[in-house]
């Protein structure tokens, strides 16, 4: 019977693609699933590692995966239609091509059969509990990530690129202040040619070590080592700048009005150090950040204390604002450090924030503060004034010196 205004029911789609996740034992760690899966494909995609391991399963075509890799989701689903196999591995949503294919199939079209990731396997061989540990995944992308996990006694596991990854990894922690931490290297975890070996990161000499790696870290910091805390308001010290940086104690209040929420992206305009947006990204990894910046001495800065934060991530656009938010994505929350009072900068700031977005503008010049001022008057929001006092000699004896006032306003877009 046919309902008005109801959408008849379509057939459900065909499971056309499946994800199987492969390990060093090769198809002796399959499942009888996963072994049909493989072999009933009409097309099987995998690096030539994975391809080789399955070789003895695949009937079809088996299928290397392209160079460059961006094009193997287009490929994939160029076959839709057919039985395709896409071998991946370990658990392929664990930092896997199943997490990338996921964005483009929908889960009623696909079969998966995951195998242990290597975190994992790594986890069994050490004994240590995964939701106690930092899990981080280094293959293709920067080292510099593993900073916001390096806190004494923290447990680390990080999946690295190659037989390089190890080694630079340990010569990252030593001259960061962390070479007294031990280091387990476990290679090709569930094959036959597995191995794990111990060190530590300041004496770290192993060689021939194989290109498929995980790196258990036990963090030791020696004193004065380089631990970024986890709350906002970092110490000043931290960070390159010339001066041109929102204080520790301004930065705190900053970000609270900022109120970052997952996933979000900060414009930080006239950034200077970048210390805003850099904080804003440390509050999670899904958080997204662009420094606007003038001065091409300055954006070359904000990069280097990225790097050292470990937000590599962050992008840094150089150019003087307002021109240079033209064709930036729409960000969540705007934050104004330089240049309020410049020609057009928080008319194109209001602009471009969504509904329910956040402008915070921090100004310490009369100027800039009459522009807070009026556009409080006009828009609302918050103004508030932040006063704060250090003490500092004052001839033979101490005393209180204050630091310049900075007014700020609050504006949430209704």
């Amino acid at each position: 019977m046919r309902v008005e205004g109801v959408m008849p029911e379509t057939a459900p789609p065909k499971r056309w693609l499946s994800i199987v996740g492969i390990g060093e034992d090769g198809v002796e760690g399959l499942s009888p699933i996963a072994r049909g899966l493989v072999s009933s494909a009409d097309i099987v995609f995998g690096g030539e590692r994975h391809l080789n391991l399955a070789a003895s399963l695949i009937r079809g075509r088996a299928t290397p995966w392209p160079s460059p890799f961006s094009r193997a989701v287009g490929e994939v689903l160029a076959m839709r239609g057919r039985q395709v196999c896409v071998l991946a591995s370990g658990d392929p949503f664990f930092y896997g091509v199943g997490s990338v294919l996921a964005g483009h199939v929908r889960p009623e079209e696909t079969v998966v059969a995951p195998a242990p990731s290597a975190f994992s396997l790594a986890a069994a061989r050490l004994g240590w509990a995964l939701p106690d540990i930092a899990l981080v995944s280094l293959h293709g992308r920067e080292l510099d990530r593993i900073r916001p996990h390096l806190h004494p006694g923290a447990r680390v596991l990080a999946l690295t690129s190659d037989s390089e990854g190890p080694a630079a990894l340990a010569g990252l922690l030593t001259a960061a202040g962390f070479g007294a931490s031990p280091l387990t290297v476990l290679e090709a975890l569930g094959g036959g040619n597995e191995r794990v070996r111990i060190t530590t990161a300041a004496s770290f000499d192993l060689t021939d070590i194989a290109q498929l790696n995980t790196v258990a870290m036990e963090v030791a910091a020696a004193p004065g080592a380089r631990v970024i805390a986890y709350s906002a308001g970092l110490a000043d010290a931290l960070f390159e700048h010339d001066g041109q940086i929102t204080k520790r104690e301004i930065r705190a209040v900053t970000l609270s009005s900022l109120a970052p929420l997952r996933g979000e992206l900060l414009w930080d305009v006239g950034a200077g150090a970048g210390s805003v947006a850099i904080e804003w990204m440390l509050a999670d990894t899904s958080m997204r950040a662009v420094a606007v910046e003038a001065r091409s001495d300055r954006a070359a800065r904000i990069r280097r204390n990225a790097a050292c934060f470990g937000v590599p991530g962050l992008d840094v656009v150089e150019g003087p604002a307002p021109h240079a938010l033209a064709g930036l994505a729409a960000p969540d929350a705007i934050f104004v450090g330089g240049g309020a009072s410049d020609q057009g900068v928080l008319d194109a700031a209001i602009a471009a924030l969504r509904s329910g977005g956040r402008l915070v503008v921090n100004a310490v010049t009369l100027e800039t503060e009459a522009e807070l001022i009026a556009h409080h008057a006009a828009l609302g929001g918050e103004l508030i004034r932040i006063a704060v006092s250090r003490v500092d000699r004052v001839g033979a004896k101490t005393g209180w010196r204050p630091a310049m006032p900075v007014t700020q306003w609050l504006w949430v877009k209704p």
